[in-house]
């Protein structure tokens, strides 16, 4: 960043926080789109005020790298400051710089051909699919024989191998999402992560990919939707050397398919798309050698970027475990600018292109912030220290919180425990809130103990089949060896008319990944408040524990990731 663009945003900042004076920031608030009147209650007033500023227009939808994310940034970390929490970034600061590939898709030149039994068959760009990313190459064409693998699972401890009897060696590899119906949903949530297929695919040899999308892939992100946003960037971190990391280089051309065109790629194949989306429901599904030939091409513009996460520390106060962290996440950025999209409610309105991410995710970054107001000035503070990140780059990948788990700005030994907020649906008041991942370790207990303090009902996961502990900011913190816990907004309804289920399937429905994803839509403060109250509790009780938080024996993530003692 520029010293006169740091200098501007700094003045900008600045205007907006004369408005945030606790305990009433309404004048805050006022500067969004939020038509909601102000709570009267004061922490609900913060977290008010919080999602209207974050989530405003003049955030510009706070996508990685842009002017509206470095907005966001600075507002969150003269937040922090004003919060009394120490800087813990880098260089003494507030921020820890994250380094990035950018890459933008070009229509030009891109190619995906089936050629068989003398037929070409060439699928139409947008409509039909999408060239992949390319961070190694900014033109990449390629024309090989190809092999159906069902959905590229390798999981001999579980007696499943999609590539048994199968030669990828050289050739392009057609394959669908997911995991087998059979496994859990740990094992499900490890194998259906694109990361894992890919670097499956490279091992054997294979030198390209086609993603095959089913119609339960597009049930909630229809593909009209990705296709009206096929120009937004993607990001991949970036190495020491400058190149991307976990590209898989190996495999020199991708590409997704929407369901709607899957008969073109299975055309004179031995089964039909229809037959093969069956056999995956059915948990039959088999692979064999596709006739014939694919060729896939495209071009990418690929430009280096960096983007910061915002990062503070409440000291712990014991001497002893100071240096053991307690680790709050949320992410910070969202979409940006992108397609426009006509109000759902409103024929008249105009087309909105700001995609604000209110609930996704200015909500969680704000319960953050009142739960670090809650540590504050908890007396005494927790014995171990605790940290708060708002993360960049979720919405590119987990890139800022995979940043921040392999480069912490604190000792990595140090991370005892990880605490996201992600997208916490509070659309219609509950009575309890529902923890995702706390089986896989012993932070079950502390959060017990917090619930059962502030009288907040545990609910089990309601869309588990979503597998959402590996979609988000926590995952890397997994992966990393540290355990995490993740809560979301309760399910069942404090007043029997509006339902928090229903609610949320609504959101997903029409506002998710939407520019309507705004601050005037009905947010339950008081859950909201409920929620930073609880995720407060938990860290002071690990906080101030004898004991670290541990893998429960024999855990699925834990056998994975537990760093050795």
């Amino acid at each position: 960043m520029t010293s006169d663009r740091r200098i501007l945003l700094l003045v900008l900042i600045s205007c907006v926080l004369a408005c945030h004076r606790e305990p009433a920031p309404a004048a805050v608030a006022q500067t969004a789109a939020s038509e909601q009147p102000s709570p009267a209650d004061p922490a609900e007033a913060r977290i008010a005020a919080d999602v209207a500023q974050l989530a405003s227009d003049a955030f510009e939808g706070r996508e990685t790298g842009t002017r509206g994310y470095d907005l966001a940034a600075e507002y969150v970390a003269q937040r922090f400051k004003a919060l009394g929490l120490e800087p813990a970034g880098e260089d003494g600061g507030f921020f820890q710089t994250v380094p990035l590939l950018k890459a933008v898709r070009q229509e030009a030149g891109a190619v995906l051909v089936v050629e068989r039994n003398g037929r070409r068959i060439e699928l139409r760009f947008r409509d039909q699919f999408l060239p992949t990313l390319n961070y190694n190459a900014p033109v990449h064409a390629l024309k090989a024989e190809a092999v159906f693998v069902g959905q590229g699972v390798h999981a001999p401890e579980l007696g499943h191998d999609d590539f048994a009897g199968l030669d990828v060696t050289g050739r392009i590899v057609v394959l669908f999402s997911g995991a087998p119906t059979r496994f859990d949903h740990d094992q499900r949530a490890f194998y259906s992560s694109s990361r894992e297929k890919l670097r499956s695919l490279s091992e054997r040899g294979a030198i390209g990919a086609v993603f095959v999308n089913r119609p339960e892939d597009e049930a909630e992100t229809p593909w009209a939707r990705s296709a009206e946003n096929w120009q937004r960037a993607g990001m991949r971190l970036r190495g020491a050397d400058g190149k991307a990391i976990d590209s898989f280089p190996q495999l020199r051309a991708m590409a997704t398919v929407s369901a709607a065109a899957a008969d073109l790629i299975f055309a004179d194949a031995p089964q039909s798309a229809a037959a093969l989306f069956q056999a995956t429901n059915a948990g039959t599904l088999k692979g064999f050698a596709l006739p014939g030939t694919l060729s896939l091409a495209g071009r990418t513009r690929v430009e280096l970027l960096s983007s910061r996460n915002v990062v503070a520390r409440l000291p712990g106060d014991d001497p002893s475990l100071a240096a053991e962290h307690v680790v709050y996440t949320a992410h910070l950025d969202h979409l940006g600018i992108g397609a426009p999209v006509p109000d759902s409610e409103d024929a008249d309105a105009a087309k909105d292109a700001i995609y604000n991410g209110a609930l996704d995710n200015a909500l969680g970054v704000s319960i953050m912030l009142e739960s670090a107001r809650m540590l504050q000035q908890a007396k005494p503070a927790p014995r171990r220290s605790m940290l708060f990140v708002a993360v960049t780059a979720e919405e590119k990948g987990l890139l800022g919180a995979e940043w921040f788990a392999r480069q912490p700005t604190v000792a990595a030994d140090g991370l005892v425990a990880n605490i996201n907020l992600d997208m916490p649906v509070l659309l219609a008041p509950s009575t309890d809130v529902v923890p995702i991942g706390v089986e896989h370790s012993s932070l079950k207990a502390p959060l017990e103990t917090a619930a059962s303090e502030l009288g907040v009902t545990l609910s089990p996961d309601p869309f588990p089949e979503d597998v959402v502990f590996v979609r988000s900011d926590q995952y890397p913190f997994i992966r990393a060896g540290v355990p995490a816990v993740y809560l979301i907004g309760g399910m069942i309804s404090a007043d029997d008319k509006r339902h928090p289920k229903l609610a949320m399937r609504k959101f997903m429905r029409e506002h998710y990944h939407q520019p309507s994803d705004e601050a005037s839509l009905p947010i339950a403060y008081g859950d909201a408040v409920r929620l930073a109250r609880l995720n407060a509790r938990i860290g002071q009780l690990v906080g101030d524990a004898a004991q670290r938080p541990a893998w429960n024996p024999g855990d699925f993530f834990g056998d994975r990731f537990a760093k050795p003692k």
